[in-house]
């Protein structure tokens, strides 16, 4: 069994983070049933899994970039929540 290093136990916690944070804005979504707040929730749950998945994979250095593909994603689900949420407005 391999020790725990600060690195990973820090890691947990922004996982954790990021969790708590979709589960905010599920709370947020659910009381106004405004869409931006569900797609936020989405894209931080998909942060946590990605960081989750960095963390946990024990996959070396040089390999992680397909990894990196899910940030793409929650970043891309965020630009697309707000680019809805102003074209509704307009």
């Amino acid at each position: 069994m391999t020790g725990v290093t600060l690195y990973d136990f820090l890691s947990g916690f922004v996982s954790c983070g990021f969790v708590v944070t979709g589960l905010f804005f599920l709370r947020f979504w659910r009381r106004s049933s405004d869409s931006l707040f569900l797609w936020f929730a989405i894209a931080f749950w998909l942060l946590g899994a990605g960081q989750t998945i960095l963390t946990l994979s024990g996959i070396p250095m040089e390999e992680r970039s397909s990894i990196y593909l899910i940030r793409l994603a929650a970043f891309l689900v965020i630009l697309f929540a707000v680019v809805r949420k102003n074209r509704a407005s307009v």
